[in-house]
């Protein structure tokens, strides 16, 4: 089908370029999210006749998500979710989860302009971008953790294993003195024992 288009379209072409797409991608993309009209002979003259106006409303939403970009570039959100210990979320972190991040932190997002190729299913920081125009996007960070604790520690750098490890380690530390202490409990009451009955002794 061809097709024109009514803003730049990623890897199709630019406003007002007529172009060949499958009829599935016009039918269930372009046509219904009104990024595109079929190029009939009216279709092109009503596009000519607009033109200029589709050009400055196109012009106006890019400097409006230029604005937004510039806030949002570089920010990172939050996102607490149960995990193993291994970092395996039961469950997983989707567009929708990144804009309400966003959202709740001040910013218009929506989940159809987050571009995420997979869910997300591990803890950690995950890199995301955000289309707020077909020329302007920004990118933001996903923090994944299973508490704000954790999340602060992901920030600082550590990764998961690393965190996992420093947990072992204390557990391992307060294990040892737990041991340590039991064992000088012990050798106290040896020694009580021991100079017990050399006071019965004296007595006599």
């Amino acid at each position: 089908m061809e097709v024109i288009l009514l803003e730049r379209v990623a890897k199709l072409g630019q406003m007002g370029d007529v172009v060949s797409v499958k009829d599935g991608y016009a039918r269930n993309f372009l046509l219904p999210q009104e990024k595109a009209l079929r190029a009939s002979d009216a279709n092109i003259k009503a596009f000519e006749a607009q033109k200029a106006q589709l050009e400055a409303r196109n012009l106006e939403s890019k400097k409006e998500a230029e604005a937004l970009a510039e806030k949002l570039d570089g920010q990172q959100f939050v996102v607490i979710r149960s995990a193993s210990d291994a970092g395996s979320l039961y469950g997983s972190v989707t567009p929708r989860d990144a804009a309400d991040a966003a959202t709740e932190n001040g910013f218009t997002v929506d989940r159809k302009q987050v571009a995420l190729k997979a869910p997300i299913k591990d803890l950690g920081l995950h890199e995301l971008h955000v289309i707020l125009h077909p020329e302007v996007e920004a990118t933001i960070v996903l923090n994944v953790a299973r508490s704000v604790e954790e999340a602060e520690l992901q920030a600082e750098g550590k990764s998961i294993q690393e965190l996992a490890a420093e947990a072992e380690a204390q557990a391992e530390f307060e294990i040892s003195e737990l041991f340590d202490d039991i064992g000088s409990a012990a050798s106290d009451d040896d020694e009580l024992a021991a100079e017990a009955p050399a006071t019965e002794a004296e007595e006599e």
